[in-house]
């Protein structure tokens, strides 16, 4: 078996890796949802999209 020489591929690898994470949290939502598909707002609460765009501020966290 002849194995390629890794050359600049831990970048690639680490996105790679995070869309298969990605990928797998959609599966196991899809797969526990009561509907027959996810609906735009479900997919984006399992990949966290909206907490990218809006991340939590200082003045919108509660204190304790």
């Amino acid at each position: 078996m002849h194995v390629a020489p890794a050359r600049g591929t831990a970048v690639q690898d680490h996105v790679a890796l995070a869309e298969i994470e990605l990928c797998g949290d959609l599966i196991i939502a899809a797969s526990a949802a009561r509907e027959d598909r996810l609906t735009p707002d479900q997919i984006d609460k399992v990949l966290k999209v909206a907490e990218e765009r809006y991340p939590p501020s200082p003045a919108n966290t509660p204190t304790p």
